[in-house]
């Protein structure tokens, strides 16, 4: 049985590929790849060619996570501006 998430009403599967990743993100696979490799986004390796999987919360995470940053940096920019 896989389990399978609701988001929008279309159901995703719990782990994404990196091709999924960077689909979702309008990225390139290589610049998907470099998120994974860098840290930044949290994946695992599986099977026996060491393919990436990533969880479905945490790409929700890393999303929330870099809306944060965004702000902060805008709120950022804007304190710059007022001095």
């Amino acid at each position: 049985m896989v389990s399978a998430v609701t988001c929008d009403n279309v159901a995703m599967p719990r782990f994404l590929t990196l091709a999924d990743v960077a689909e979702q993100l309008q990225i390139s696979s290589a610049a998907a790849y470099a998120l994974v490799r860098s840290g930044e986004l949290p994946a695992i390796q599986v099977g026996g060619r060491g393919q990436w999987r990533v969880e479905e919360a945490k790409f929700e995470e890393f999303i929330q996570q870099r809306y944060a940053a965004t702000e902060a940096l805008i709120n950022q920019a804007r304190i710059s501006d007022t001095r």
